[in-house]
Protein backbone atom coordinates (compact mmCIF):
# COMPACT_ATOMS: atom_id res chain seq x y z
CA UNK A 1 0.00 0.00 0.00
CA UNK A 2 1.24 3.32 -0.77
CA UNK A 3 2.69 5.87 1.79
CA UNK A 4 1.54 9.17 1.88
CA UNK A 5 4.56 11.63 3.22
CA UNK A 6 3.72 15.69 3.73
CA UNK A 7 5.50 18.61 4.16
CA UNK A 8 4.93 22.09 4.02
CA UNK A 9 6.19 22.10 0.31
CA UNK A 10 5.16 18.49 -1.43
CA UNK A 11 3.34 15.20 -0.98
CA UNK A 12 4.75 12.27 -1.77
CA UNK A 13 3.12 9.14 -2.41
CA UNK A 14 6.33 6.93 -1.92
CA UNK A 15 5.79 3.45 -4.04
CA UNK A 16 6.74 0.40 -2.42
CA UNK A 17 9.14 -1.25 -5.03
CA UNK A 18 6.22 -3.69 -6.31
CA UNK A 19 3.85 -0.98 -6.62
CA UNK A 20 6.70 0.57 -8.62
CA UNK A 21 7.11 -2.24 -10.88
CA UNK A 22 3.21 -2.75 -11.39
CA UNK A 23 3.04 1.39 -12.20
CA UNK A 24 6.14 1.01 -14.60
CA UNK A 25 7.04 4.16 -13.06
CA UNK A 26 11.01 4.30 -11.28
CA UNK A 27 10.55 6.99 -8.96
CA UNK A 28 7.76 7.93 -6.09
CA UNK A 29 4.86 10.74 -7.07
CA UNK A 30 6.03 14.32 -6.03
CA UNK A 31 3.32 16.61 -6.31
CA UNK A 32 4.11 20.64 -4.91
CA UNK A 33 1.24 21.45 -2.34
CA UNK A 34 0.23 24.19 -4.18
CA UNK A 35 -0.94 21.95 -7.26
CA UNK A 36 -3.26 20.25 -5.07
CA UNK A 37 -6.59 21.90 -5.87
CA UNK A 38 -9.03 19.36 -4.65
CA UNK A 39 -8.92 16.17 -2.35
CA UNK A 40 -11.94 13.75 -2.72
CA UNK A 41 -12.62 10.68 -0.94
CA UNK A 42 -14.23 7.61 -2.69
CA UNK A 43 -15.84 4.52 -1.58
CA UNK A 44 -15.46 3.29 -5.01
CA UNK A 45 -12.26 4.20 -6.98
CA UNK A 46 -12.79 2.63 -9.93
CA UNK A 47 -15.41 5.24 -10.93
CA UNK A 48 -12.89 8.07 -11.93
CA UNK A 49 -10.52 5.89 -13.72
CA UNK A 50 -10.29 7.68 -17.15
CA UNK A 51 -8.35 7.17 -20.48
CA UNK A 52 -6.65 4.37 -21.82
CA UNK A 53 -3.06 2.91 -19.45
CA UNK A 54 0.04 3.99 -20.84
CA UNK A 55 2.69 3.04 -19.48
CA UNK A 56 1.10 0.52 -16.36
CA UNK A 57 -0.49 -2.30 -15.96
CA UNK A 58 -4.30 -3.04 -16.31
CA UNK A 59 -6.10 -6.45 -14.36
CA UNK A 60 -10.48 -5.63 -14.65
CA UNK A 61 -12.08 -4.69 -11.00
CA UNK A 62 -8.63 -6.35 -9.41
CA UNK A 63 -5.91 -3.45 -10.05
CA UNK A 64 -5.32 -0.77 -12.20
CA UNK A 65 -1.35 0.88 -11.92
CA UNK A 66 0.13 3.45 -13.86
CA UNK A 67 0.11 6.63 -15.77
CA UNK A 68 -3.46 6.54 -17.98
CA UNK A 69 -3.78 9.11 -20.43
CA UNK A 70 -7.42 10.95 -21.60
CA UNK A 71 -8.09 13.73 -23.96
CA UNK A 72 -7.90 15.89 -20.60
CA UNK A 73 -4.53 14.94 -19.96
CA UNK A 74 -2.60 12.20 -18.15
CA UNK A 75 -3.89 10.70 -14.01
CA UNK A 76 -1.50 8.46 -12.05
CA UNK A 77 -3.60 5.64 -10.93
CA UNK A 78 -2.89 2.93 -7.79
CA UNK A 79 -6.54 1.61 -7.55
CA UNK A 80 -6.89 -1.88 -5.80
CA UNK A 81 -10.17 -4.30 -5.85
CA UNK A 82 -12.53 -3.54 -2.75
CA UNK A 83 -10.93 -0.55 -1.26
CA UNK A 84 -12.16 3.24 -0.88
CA UNK A 85 -9.79 5.62 -1.74
CA UNK A 86 -8.90 9.43 -2.78
CA UNK A 87 -8.96 11.61 -5.76
CA UNK A 88 -6.32 14.23 -6.01
CA UNK A 89 -6.96 17.16 -8.21
CA UNK A 90 -3.86 19.03 -9.66
CA UNK A 91 -3.29 22.04 -11.51
CA UNK A 92 0.18 22.86 -13.23
CA UNK A 93 1.62 19.46 -11.96
CA UNK A 94 4.36 18.94 -15.00
CA UNK A 95 3.02 15.66 -15.36
CA UNK A 96 -0.78 14.68 -14.30
CA UNK A 97 -3.86 16.21 -13.52
CA UNK A 98 -5.35 14.29 -11.15
CA UNK A 99 -3.83 11.54 -9.04
CA UNK A 100 -6.57 8.18 -8.10
CA UNK A 101 -5.83 6.02 -5.22
CA UNK A 102 -6.68 3.41 -3.06
CA UNK A 103 -5.79 4.43 0.28
CA UNK A 104 -7.30 4.18 3.94
CA UNK A 105 -5.92 6.97 4.85
CA UNK A 106 -8.12 9.53 2.75
CA UNK A 107 -9.30 11.49 5.83
CA UNK A 108 -6.00 11.64 7.07
CA UNK A 109 -4.52 13.21 4.22
CA UNK A 110 -7.90 15.63 3.88
CA UNK A 111 -6.96 16.52 8.15
CA UNK A 112 -3.16 17.13 6.82
CA UNK A 113 -3.31 19.14 4.47
CA UNK A 114 -5.47 21.44 6.24
CA UNK A 115 -2.42 22.07 9.01
CA UNK A 116 0.66 23.41 8.23
CA UNK A 117 3.30 21.02 8.57
CA UNK A 118 6.97 21.16 9.03
CA UNK A 119 9.92 20.63 6.69
CA UNK A 120 10.64 17.17 7.17
CA UNK A 121 8.00 15.16 5.21
CA UNK A 122 6.10 12.78 7.96
CA UNK A 123 3.17 10.44 7.04
CA UNK A 124 -0.07 12.01 7.00
CA UNK A 125 -1.53 9.44 9.40
CA UNK A 126 0.80 10.90 12.00
CA UNK A 127 0.30 14.47 11.16
CA UNK A 128 -3.74 14.32 11.43
CA UNK A 129 -3.32 12.35 15.20
CA UNK A 130 -1.45 15.37 15.92
CA UNK A 131 -3.68 18.08 14.18
CA UNK A 132 -5.69 19.74 16.89
CA UNK A 133 -9.42 18.32 15.32
CA UNK A 134 -11.72 20.54 14.15
CA UNK A 135 -15.92 20.40 14.36
CA UNK A 136 -15.80 20.96 10.56
CA UNK A 137 -12.96 18.00 9.64
CA UNK A 138 -15.53 15.48 10.03
CA UNK A 139 -15.59 12.85 7.02
CA UNK A 140 -16.87 14.32 3.90
CA UNK A 141 -17.06 13.39 0.46
CA UNK A 142 -15.07 16.75 -0.93
CA UNK A 143 -13.19 18.84 0.89
CA UNK A 144 -10.57 21.26 -0.13
CA UNK A 145 -6.90 20.56 -0.15
CA UNK A 146 -6.06 24.02 1.40
CA UNK A 147 -7.74 26.96 3.69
Amino acid sequence: MVTLMLDQAQLEIVLAPVERAVAVRRRSVVVERSAITRVQLTGDPWTWLRGVRAPGTYVPATLAAGTWRASGGKDFALIRRNRPGVVIDLDGHEEFQRIILSTRHGIDLVQALRHETGSRAEDVSDIAAEAPRDVSDGPSASAPATE
